[in-house]
């Protein structure tokens, strides 16, 4: 299933939190807690401006993404959940 997401919302797909303490004890589900990093998978057109002009959005699919831990809106597609959210939601894009 896809989506293609309207002006200036991306979709993420949460990357997965490591499962072991600095230690070495593994962490249950309870202990974890969410994912503030994620790649981008889609990206809509742009944020139209009051001039009717459209700003094209920074982030590509491929960008590793931090964000914000409540934000977002969770979608189930298929078997896989995403986040669903504005691009005013992201807080940078990680570079290596």
């Amino acid at each position: 299933m896809n989506i293609r997401p309207l002006h200036d919302r991306v979709v993420i797909k949460r990357m997965e939190e490591e499962r072991k303490s600095p230690g070495g004890i593994v962490l249950p589900d309870s202990a974890t807690e969410k994912p503030v990093q994620g790649e981008v998978l889609a990206v809509g057109p742009g944020k139209i401006l009051d001039n009717g002009e459209v700003r094209h959005l920074q982030v590509k699919v491929g960008d590793r993404v931090l964000f914000g831990k409540y934000s977002g809106t969770e979608v189930k597609l298929g078997d896989q959940e995403v986040l669903v959210m504005r691009e005013d939601d992201l807080m940078g894009v990680v570079e290596n």
